[in-house]
C-alpha cells in the first residue's frame, strides 16, 4: 500500500480552514468525535446570551420575543430542523428536533408498527446499537408481546434480502453506519428491496449525519432518527432529530402527542390536533439551552460542500488505514472496517486482544479514541477539524504504545 504524502494532502484540503471554527486542546489528538463532537468556538457566546440575556433579562418574553429576527425560543426546533434537513437530504417539514435519540426511535417505530399492523415482525440488526434493541423490546412489551423482534446480522440482510425481507416483516430498523466497525450499508438499495416487499424502513443516522451527505429522499426512506452531539457537534446530550417522509405525515400517528406538537399550543384545546408536518412529533417544551448550542454548532456546515466533506472523510480514513498497515503485521491488530470506500463511514476500527488497556494508555498519551466491547479500538475522523498530519501523529502514538506495551506509562504525544 502506498504511503501518502500528508503535507501534500493537507495543502490541497478545501476544508482546512474549518479547523479554526473549533476549540481543540493543544495537547490532544481527538479521534472520538463519533461519540462527542468538538465544541465550535461560537457556542459559548451564544449560550452566554441565552442565559444572561434571553433568560435572565427577558424571562418568559423570550418564548415569542423578536420572532422577525428569528430569536424566539418557540421556533427553535423549526430553525434547527431547517439546518439538519440540508445535511440529510430531507425537506424541513420532514424533520423534528427535540428529545433524545432513544425517545425519537420509540416515536417512529411506534408509528411504523401501527402503519403495518398486519405484519407482526420487526426486523433489525442482531448487533445493532443497544438503545435501538432496547426500544424495540420496550415497545413490544407495551404492545403485549404481539411483535416478533427478529434479529439478523445486517450484512446477512443486505446479502440475502430474499431470505429476510419476507411478507411477515412490517418494519426494518437498521443503523446506516455500524457503531463498532464503521461499516456503511447501502441505504438506497436496502430501502428499495424492503419497500418492494411492503416493508417500512427506519434508519438510524447516529454515525452518519454530519460525517457525510445523507440523502433520505433520494433513497426514498420512510423514517429516520439521529443524534445531535456526535458529528453535528451540538454538545453533550444535545437534542436529537427524527425524519418522517412527507408522504407518511397523515398516516404515521404521533403516539407521544404532546403540547408542542399541537397545531395551536396556546389555544389550550382539550383534544389533540396535530401540527402540520413533522412538527407534530415535537413532544414537550423546547430544550432552549441545548437547542441553542446545536443551532449555533450547525452554522459551521452552512458553507460546506457535502461532497467535499465525504471526500475528505475517505481521504483521512484511507490515510489512517495505509499508515496502520505495517502495525497490523507486527502486532495483533485486525482491521474490521471495510477497505472499500463506499462501505465505510467516518471511523476506522481494529480488534486487539488488549483493546481496553491499549485505549486507556493512548488516552493517557493524549490520543483520544475509544474502546468498544469486547475487543474494538475505535478511531473517529471528523473532516471539519482533522488534518492528515493529525492522522500521522496519531499513528506514531499508537506505534509507541504498542511497542512499549499498553501498561507502560509514557510521555504525551
Amino acid at each position: 500500500m502506498t504511503i501518502p504524502d500528508l503535507s501534500q494532502l493537507d495543502a490541497a484540503d478545501p476544508l482546512a480552514h474549518k479547523r479554526e471554527a473549533f476549540e481543540l486542546p493543544a495537547d490532544t489528538i481527538y479521534l472520538d468525535g463519533n461519540s462527542l463532537g468538538a465544541m465550535p468556538k461560537a457556542v459559548p457566546a451564544r449560550l452566554h446570551e441565552v442565559v444572561t440575556g434571553e433568560w435572565a433579562q427577558h424571562l418568559i418574553r423570550s418564548w415569542t420575543r423578536n420572532a422577525e429576527a428569528a430569536q424566539d425560543w418557540m421556533a427553535l426546533p423549526d430553525r434547527v430542523s431547517v439546518k439538519i434537513a440540508r445535511l440529510i437530504g430531507a425537506r424541513p417539514d420532514e424533520v423534528a428536533v427535540g428529545d433524545s435519540t432513544s425517545v425519537n426511535t420509540f416515536k417512529v417505530l411506534a408509528a411504523a408498527v401501527r402503519m403495518n399492523a398486519q405484519r407482526p415482525v420487526l426486523l433489525t440488526d442482531a448487533e445493532n446499537f443497544p438503545t435501538d434493541l432496547y426500544v424495540t423490546q420496550g415497545l413490544n412489551a407495551l404492545l403485549g408481546g404481539t411483535l416478533e423482534i427478529r434479529r439478523v446480522p445486517a450484512d446477512e440482510i443486505a446479502a440475502h434480502p430474499e431470505q429476510h425481507l419476507t411478507p411477515e416483516v412490517g418494519v426494518l430498523l437498521l443503523t446506516e453506519v455500524d457503531y463498532r466497525t464503521g461499516r456503511k450499508l447501502d441505504m438506497g438499495q436496502i430501502t428499495a428491496q424492503a419497500q418492494a416487499q411492503g416493508i417500512l424502513t427506519v434508519w438510524d443516522l447516529a454515525h452518519s449525519a454530519g460525517a457525510f451527505a445523507v440523502d433520505l429522499n433520494g433513497c426514498h426512506a420512510d423514517f429516520a432518527i439521529g443524534c445531535g452531539y456526535k458529528f453535528l457537534n451540538g454538545g453533550p446530550g444535545a437534542p436529537a432529530f427524527l425524519f418522517v417522509a412527507q408522504r407518511h405525515h397523515d398516516a404515521a400517528p404521533s403516539f407521544l402527542s404532546g403540547w408542542m406538537g399541537h397545531a395551536d399550543p396556546f389555544e389550550m384545546a382539550r383534544e389533540y390536533v396535530p401540527a402540520p408536518g413533522a412538527r407534530r412529533y415535537v413532544v414537550g417544551t423546547p430544550q432552549v439551552v441545548g437547542l441553542s448550542a446545536l443551532d449555533t454548532a450547525l452554522d459551521v456546515f452552512a458553507d460546506v460542500d457535502m461532497g467535499q466533506l465525504r471526500a475528505k472523510s475517505l481521504s483521512l480514513t484511507d490515510t489512517f488505514i495505509a499508515l496502520m498497515e505495517p502495525l497490523t503485521g507486527q502486532y495483533p491488530l485486525e482491521l474490521v472496517t471495510p477497505r472499500e470506500p463506499e462501505q465505510r463511514g467516518s471511523q476506522v476500527s481494529y480488534r486487539h486482544p488488549q483493546a481496553q488497556e491499549v485505549m486507556k494508555t493512548l488516552i493517557e498519551r493524549g490520543i483520544v479514541g475509544d474502546f468498544r466491547t469486547p475487543d474494538i479500538l475505535r478511531f473517529g475522523f471528523t473532516p471539519l477539524y482533522h488534518s492528515h498530519a493529525d492522522v500521522g501523529r496519531a499513528v506514531e502514538g499508537i506505534r509507541a504504545v504498542l511497542e512499549a506495551g499498553p501498561h507502560e506509562q509514557t510521555t504525551r504525544a
